[in-house]
């Protein structure tokens, strides 16, 4: 009897079944996809989880923390059986080795075995441990006669110090990912050309449980594999721990320090990978990958998704079929333009019509009503059966979106006279794609004719990024992700090197049911750009914030400045506004954030502005989300930026109609008129404040309070006056109260420079009182006496002057609590 025979009858004595060669066969691809995944960045974007738990109470966190630590004995014990089985026919291959005519050489045997021994010991030690300590806290807490609280006993789980020594040997897994493709194309070559072999290999089974119902298969190539797939999820592994393990417990040291070391080890074994993304072409050229993903291609007015390869000498458009089950990815070739020479043109795409409007909107809305279908099936006991088929509904969904949303364009022209147009609905994403094409072509580099056949067939071996960027795809949620409204207010930026008309773009990811991407209006020609504007994003799963500096050019692409990407934590982020001031490269940007988490509606088929004259006020501070309007603060602001040093500013008025121009821009778009008031003469500025009190339905100072304030004027003693009118204040409501001061304020600071600009308190009350404060109309219901109609206007500015007079007044709050309650932090990025 021949060795591998005995390797077989051997496998088959320890009940595992020998596999069908038609099974087999069907898996004849998986190594192919096991090199790819080995190629891509090991699950890169876990090294960007935050460390720090986010449960509700340690209790809660403990409990949470029990459970996670028996999952993971749970999947230790399967790993350790998928490397029993991987190990089981080594010995057997040792011995034919040392055969007239041996399966393997000896050589051959240690590169398809390297380190696996060694793993299988280490993770047999991790395992052993961790079931000890385990089980004998499950002991304790059932022991009888013993009251304990719950936290007391999970505090004395002391599992860190297994994590860590672990960890501390994750080295071997880089002896086993550098030896893995050389193992694979070993196993290959026999498989196809040693029937011995091949019979050996298709022995290969794992036993999950040691019921023959529920056995998996696994080829050769399978099991070599699963190393590498288990290295990649340490990382995942580690953060679920900490994420339960309060701050205080004793492990949370260890874990920390474990996670450390399991993300610097990750990261090197990403940059190392780097070096392996190449294919050689059949006359020798060797070209490298050095960035891939997902793309909107426009041809002929048709969108089509294609997946781009940037080669170091070009760019290759393909377009990605997916695997069905048991067969392969492919890539179809599109087409390909050199590097050199080649230009780059970007810019926003046209207005979208109303139907692509219309198109857009039911898409989000199917994708919003199948997304509360999913959490309300994880909730329920239906199965997953259902839940499936919701997510694959939801994911057809999410690619309908990714192609008909994108809205920025960019233009490749060859010289050879080929162009081919992309859409991208990331400018953060574009400006990268921009920064590694430029990157090469400045080289001036000549390319070599390419094998279109070798090289489309490589990229499911080199290839970066596997899948569309879907949030559906995703089967796990975050926890941590935001759900609600988050709102960014740009204030300025800083480090231009030279003057320039800059905006900031604000992007967010996340289910794409609302709008993404949001920018500010245009600054003045200035070294130092001033917005002040808030943007507000519902958001639903957002994880990351993405910030661009960009200037802006007549008659010119559009100029990227710098970029950054934020992180976005649940714990960190509440209702209050968290300054921050991020460096863009040379350019440092000052925003704030701040994040209200609530339940979601539809997304709106609308999003016409309301409009805000001719409004009271209290209904423009509830559609606007403020206490003070926007109109109000916008115009205030202009007025302080370029307007105190004006003679006669809120005396002398501006021209009437580009006062009425400005009044309808403010109530159809707010963005619009910011920007108008930038170049505005600024009368007309103080014009359109002016007309914003004078036509609110309702005074600014409440009707019904106009007798109580003129009977304080017969107050003798000043002091007294003022506490009185300073306490019926307090009786207005809040939009009415905060703006009347915010206002106040603004009107002193003017008075400041009445030396300059001649509106001394009394100037300024005068032109203000009639509009912020009006008398009852006789006959509608108003008990007790009226003031006489000569001495209304007196009134009027009299009440408005001794508010003016006021040294203390209460500070304002606005939507933007910046100056006064924002936790202030700078972020290097």
């Amino acid at each position: 009897m021949d060795i591998y025979e005995e390797a077989v009858q051997y496998l088959e004595s320890q009940h595992v079944p020998v596999v069908a060669e038609t099974d087999v066969l069907e898996e004849d691809v998986f190594q192919e996809e096991a090199v790819s995944c080995f190629l891509s960045p090991l699950h890169s974007e876990s090294l960007d989880f935050p460390d720090t738990p986010t449960l509700c109470s340690p209790e809660e966190m403990l409990e949470r923390r029990l459970v996670v630590l028996k999952g993971i004995l749970e999947s230790e014990e399967v790993y350790l059986r998928e490397l029993e089985a991987l190990l089981m026919p080594m010995k057997a291959l040792r011995a034919s080795a040392g055969t007239s005519q041996p399966v393997l050489s000896s050589q051959q045997v240690q590169t398809v075995f390297y380190q696996v021994p060694e793993l299988r010991d280490m993770h047999q030690s991790f395992y052993s441990g961790l079931k000890a300590r385990l089980s004998a806290h499950c002991q304790t807490e059932s022991s009888p006669g013993e009251e304990r609280e719950m936290n007391h006993s999970g505090f004395k789980l002391m599992v860190g110090d297994l994590f860590l020594k672990m960890v501390n040997q994750i080295g071997l897994y880089g002896g086993f990912i550098s030896n893995y493709e050389e193992a694979v194309e070993v196993v290959r070559k026999c498989t196809h050309t040693d029937h011995r072999f091949r019979t050996l290999a298709e022995s290969m089974m794992s036993n999950n449980n040691g019921s023959d119902k529920t056995r998996t298969k696994y080829t050769f190539e399978a099991l070599l594999y699963r190393p590498l797939d288990r290295v990649t999820k340490t990382t995942l592994v580690l953060r679920d721990v900490l994420k339960a393990t309060p701050d205080q417990h004793g492990d949370y040291a260890s874990l920390q320090e474990a996670l450390r070391l399991s993300r610097s080890f990750l990261s090197g074994v990403n940059e190392r990978s780097q070096s392996k993304r190449e294919v050689t072409l059949s006359h020798g050229v060797r070209r490298q990958l050095m960035r891939d993903g997902f793309v909107v291609d426009v041809c002929e007015g048709e969108r089509s998704l294609r997946h781009l390869f940037l080669y170091t000498d070009l760019l290759l458009c393909t377009r990605f079929k997916h695997a069905s089950r048991g067969k392969q990815d492919q890539y179809r070739f599109s087409w390909y333009l050199p590097l050199a020479g080649l230009k780059l043109r970007w810019a926003a795409d046209q207005e979208r019509t109303p139907d692509a409007h219309l198109r857009l909107h039911t898409i989000r809305t199917k994708m919003f009503l199948l997304r509360q279908q999913l959490q309300h099936q994880k909730a329920g006991s239906r199965g997953v059966s259902l839940e499936a088929r919701s997510r694959k509904k939801l994911e057809q969904m999410e690619l309908m979106l990714l192609t008909h949303s994108p809205v920025y364009r960019l233009e490749l022209h060859s010289p050879s006279g080929k162009s081919h147009t992309l859409l991208l609905s990331s400018l953060y994403e574009l400006e990268e794609w921009r920064e590694a094409v430029h990157k090469l072509t400045t080289d001036n580099i000549e390319t070599v004719p390419p094998d279109l056949l070798t090289l489309t067939s490589a990229c499911v071996k080199l290839r970066m990024t596997q899948h569309p960027p879907l949030q559906s795809s995703s089967a796990v949620e975050d926890e941590e992700a935001l759900s609600g409204t988050l709102s960014v207010a740009i204030h300025s930026a800083c480090g231009l090197q030279q003057p320039a008309c800059v905006y900031v773009c604000v992007e967010v990811d996340g289910y794409e049911f609302y709008d993404k991407q949001a920018q500010t209006h245009s600054s003045i020609h200035t070294l130092n750009p001033h917005w002040d504007q808030e943007l507000s994003f519902q958001v639903d799963g957002a994880r990351d914030l993405r910030v661009l500096c960009v200037s802006q050019s007549d008659g010119q692409d559009d100029a990227v400045l710098g970029k950054a990407s934020v992180q976005l934590e649940s714990k960190t982020l509440n209702k209050r506004w968290r300054r921050q001031t991020l460096h863009l490269g040379q350019v440092e940007v000052k925003l704030s954030l701040k994040y209200c988490p609530h339940p979601l509606e539809p997304p709106s088929s609308t999003a016409q502005q309301q409009p805000v004259f001719c409004v009271p006020i209290e209904t423009v501070a509830q559609q606007e989300g403020v206490l003070v309007p926007h109109v109000v603060r916008c115009c205030v602001e202009e007025v302080e930026r370029r307007g105190m040093d004006e003679v006669g500013i809120y005396r002398v008025s501006g021209t009437t109609s580009d006062i009425s121009v400005l009044k309808a821009t403010f109530n159809t778009n707010l963005r619009e008129a910011v920007t108008r008031l930038r170049s505005a003469e600024v009368n007309v500025v103080s014009g359109v404040l002016k007309l914003y009190f004078r036509e609110l339905p309702e005074p600014l100072v409440p009707t019904e309070l106009f007798q109580s304030l003129a009977r304080t004027l017969d107050i003798q003693d000043t002091n007294s006056r003022l506490v009185s009118m300073l306490s019926l204040l307090h009786s207005c409501p809040d939009p009415n109260r905060h703006t009347f001061l915010y206002l106040l304020h603004h009107l002193q600071r003017v008075s400041e420079k009445q030396d300059i600009n001649k509106m001394s308190l009394m100037n300024l009350a005068t032109v203000f009182g009639p509009s912020l404060l009006r008398p009852p109309v006789v006959g509608v219901g108003h008990d007790g006496p009226t003031v006489d109609i000569s001495q209304e206007v007196v009134v009027q500015v009299q009440v408005v002057f001794w508010y003016l007079q006021c040294n203390n007044l209460p500070e304002a709050e606005t939507s933007l609590q910046h100056d006064t309650d924002a936790e202030d932090e700078t972020t290097h990025l």
